[in-house]
């Protein structure tokens, strides 16, 4: 049997509070033309300007 879950104001206050995640792979050629590639986790509302800043 499932157990039955509570959403009282306090789950789902803590379950906003979380912060969401992403992983961002970003790829560059090296000087001798391989291929390095950067692999981050950041905040998901700053992918864009990661990405943004990244780039090269």
């Amino acid at each position: 049997m499932a157990k039955k879950q509570s959403f009282g104001e306090k789950v789902l206050a803590a379950k906003l509070a979380q912060r969401k995640m992403a992983k961002v792979i970003i790829s560059q050629k090296t000087a001798h033309g391989a291929t390095r590639f950067k692999e981050s986790i950041i905040d998901a509302e700053q992918v864009k300007d990661f990405v943004a800043g990244n780039r090269g």
